[in-house]
């Protein structure tokens, strides 16, 4: 009898199990999402043409982008640098991101610096219908930072930024409720710079960087919407100089970047009856004609505090540590300089098909005349996904003052 009762009782447990399978929506896209993500874009033509990276490379007047520390190592007293990347150029003609940064070394262990971001979306026309004249809006989003960067060591150096972020994208012509989304954050950076060592045939100097960017709270457009994660931002770099002659010197870097922001979950139902259809018997929303999924089949819930989500974003991937790994975009850049004057440079940035699917070789070339450093930029798009800057010329100019003074070469 007891053996009986068992057998029914293990009978029932897996008619339980097998009727109430948990059913996956299809469809469900795990890229991640976040506001302002024009932040991340490389505003300058110099880590553009390397594929989209600066946080190891040597330093430059653009530094602020991506890692402030190596303003520590700037030979040049101080310096200001302008850029302009036309976006989607191939359909318009005025939407484009404008950059302008600054940095002054106060001695021989600190510098400060700041920038300005600018993203402009072009001139937007509301009409009512064909015979209204409409009104002219000009949505945009800008941001301004601030950073201090301190040599720890000899060859070591931190950086702390802080910034603010304004995004006025939500037409208030339209909402009447809708509002500029303003919010703050902070870059932790870090750079390190050998010394040159002499190898069999050259000398050669090793670079590493890494930065935590953007780290700072979720915002809204207004009281009633929806909290947006900012686009916290992780890179990790590496680079080495080959140092031929006093003349030529070719410089390879390799960096992964990881967005520190949690990914979407897989949604779904409970199939109670097994028959492999949501009906009303089958949980999973308030109100199935509505389509709001509550029961997370894959992953994890991301509606969580931004704090939280860094640490959640290593491990709450649907697909697991595979998924995980694809969250790294990788690039790798080289940069061969002759005699200080004249740089041609190469890269290409690589980010997996179901995460963003961007691909693009680019190519760039510098030049210096006295203080003045002019660089270009090019993008070869290598994905079925086009890119917004694909077949896009950016410009670059640096004004360096007091060239020179501190010696770290």
């Amino acid at each position: 009898m007891k053996n009986y009762v068992i057998t029914l009782i293990a009978f029932a447990t897996l008619n339980l199990t097998f009727g109430q399978e948990t059913i996956t929506f299809p469809d469900q896209s795990s890229v991640i999402t976040t506001g302002v993500p024009f932040m991340l874009i490389a505003p300058d033509a110099r880590s553009a043409s390397m594929g989209d990276m600066g946080v190891a490379t040597s330093v430059d007047g653009f530094s602020q982008q991506y890692n402030p520390a190596k303003y520590a190592f700037s030979e040049a007293k101080s310096g200001l640098s302008l850029s302009f990347t036309p976006y989607l150029s191939r359909l318009v003609n005025d939407i484009s991101i404008s950059y302008a940064t600054y940095f002054n070394r106060l001695n021989e262990y600190s510098a400060i610096s700041a920038s300005f971001k600018y993203f402009s979306l072009g001139e937007i026309t509301l009409t009512q219908d064909a015979d209204d004249p409409g009104i002219v809006v000009k949505p945009n989003e800008f941001t301004a930072d601030f950073a201090y960067a301190l040599r720890l060591g000899e060859q070591f150096s931190m950086a702390v930024a802080l910034r603010y972020m304004r995004s006025d994208l939500r037409i208030n012509q339209v909402d009447r409720n809708a509002d500029p989304a303003g919010s703050f954050n902070a870059d932790i950076t870090g750079y390190y710079q050998s010394e040159e060592e002499a190898y069999n045939d050259f000398n050669g100097r090793w670079r590493l960087g890494f930065a935590i960017q953007n780290l700072g709270p979720k915002f809204k457009y207004d009281d009633g919407g929806e909290d947006i994660f900012q686009p916290t931002n992780l890179r990790l770099g590496a680079g080495f100089d080959f140092i031929f002659d006093e003349y030529n010197k070719l410089g390879l870097t390799a960096e992964v970047s990881k967005l520190l922001v949690p990914t979407p979950p897989l949604y779904g139902y409970v199939d109670t009856n097994g028959d492999g259809e949501q009906t009303m018997d089958d949980p999973s929303t308030p109100d199935i004609d509505e389509g709001e999924p509550e029961i997370i089949t894959e992953g994890q819930d991301n509606n969580v505090s931004f704090i939280n989500g860094v640490f959640q974003s290593f491990g709450d991937a649907p697909g697991g540590f595979s998924e995980e790994l694809r969250e790294f975009v990788w690039s790798v850049g080289a940069e061969y300089t002759y005699q200080d004057s004249f740089a041609f440079r190469a890269g290409y940035f690589n980010e997996a098909e179901d995460k963003g699917a961007r691909k693009f070789f680019a190519l760039g070339a510098g030049f210096k005349y006295t203080t003045i450093n002019i660089d270009l930029s090019y993008l070869f798009s290598a994905s079925q996904v086009q890119s917004p800057l694909e077949n896009t010329l950016r410009f670059s100019l640096t004004f360096n003052f007091g060239d020179g003074e501190y010696d770290e070469y």
